[in-house]
């Protein structure tokens, strides 16, 4: 018994064993049972439910108008936020990676929004974006262009966007700093070298920089995927789905129809499928990763 307990396995194991069971007991179960619970009719009150099959999925892709609009939402916000937030984040780590001198101050200051609560990010930025007294329409008035005022969450071409820019504000410091931390691994020695051979900072960019910060974006990449997927907190703080449901997104929806209309059976019909989405998206890409990272070797 004692020789066993001192193997490194039994050890490592056993060191593992208590984040195993809260992750257990706190994520996987909960995971599954929202999956049982998407076969089944139930309104959160009653004891009893009734056993649904597959209609609750019928229902939402049939009969429930929102779901297409939060899923095309949901597409489109994901979509941006592969670009958007990793590109300004990656700007920002060139900027900063210079030797210049306030750049502890700088990358404190990007990163600041990132330790933001959400529902804090969305009560400043619905007040910059108020239609009367707004920051923005101030600004714009006081510029000289008035004629570009507008409702910025109220009117449904644009709801939409003026809430990602807020979330790029919050978000893009975070793949800052993970860009940054990938550029200190950028070997000092290959640099000098392609700069004797005679290479640009184009080339040397391109052939050394960019093939070191592969690991970095795709861990960049992946994250935005899974947390656009899962958009909810400055959505329902600046516009609750609204107006008209055109910024409703596939999380909100199942917290909408969960906890506020009182269907779980729908409610986690969505969201199993919000959850099949994020496997389809991020384990063939993780998987084409492994190979070109393998290839590179």
């Amino acid at each position: 018994m004692g020789r066993a307990l001192q193997s490194p396995l039994v050890q490592g194991l056993l060191m593992l064993a208590p984040a195993v069971i809260v992750y257990g007991i706190f994520a996987f179960y909960p995971m599954l049972d929202v999956v049982r619970l998407s076969f089944l009719h139930w309104n959160g009150l009653t004891p009893t439910s009734q056993f649904a099959g597959l209609d609750n999925y019928r229902q939402i892709f049939t009969i429930d108008p929102v779901f297409w609009t939060a899923l095309r939402n949901t597409l489109v916000w994901t979509v941006l936020s592969l670009i958007v937030p990793p590109l300004v984040g990656f700007l920002l780590a060139l900027a900063l990676n210079q030797p210049i001198l306030t750049r502890v101050l700088l990358r404190a200051v990007f990163y600041l929004p990132v330790i933001v609560a959400p529902i804090a990010v969305a009560t400043i930025w619905r007040w910059m974006y108020d239609p009367f007294f707004g920051l923005f329409n101030e600004l714009l008035a006081g510029w000289g262009f008035p004629g570009l005022s507008q409702d910025w969450l109220g009117d449904r071409k644009i709801a939409l966007l003026s809430i990602f820019a807020a979330s790029v504000w919050q978000t893009a410091g975070f793949s800052m700093v993970l860009f940054l931390a990938g550029l200190q691994n950028v070997s000092q020695t290959l640099v000098e070298a392609a700069r004797i051979d005679g290479a640009g900072r184009w080339m040397v960019f391109r052939h050394v920089t960019l093939p070191t910060l592969r690991p970095t974006l795709t861990v960049v990449l992946i994250l935005s995927v899974i947390n656009s997927l899962k958009a909810f907190d400055i959505v329902y703080g600046m516009t609750g789905g609204g107006p008209a449901q055109s910024t409703q997104m596939l999380a909100m929806w199942s917290y909408t129809q969960a906890l506020q209309l009182g269907n779980f059976g729908n409610g986690s019909a969505i969201s199993v499928v919000l959850l099949l989405i994020t496997i389809a998206i991020v384990i063939p890409y993780l998987r084409w990763s492994l190979r070109q990272e393998a290839k590179a070797r």
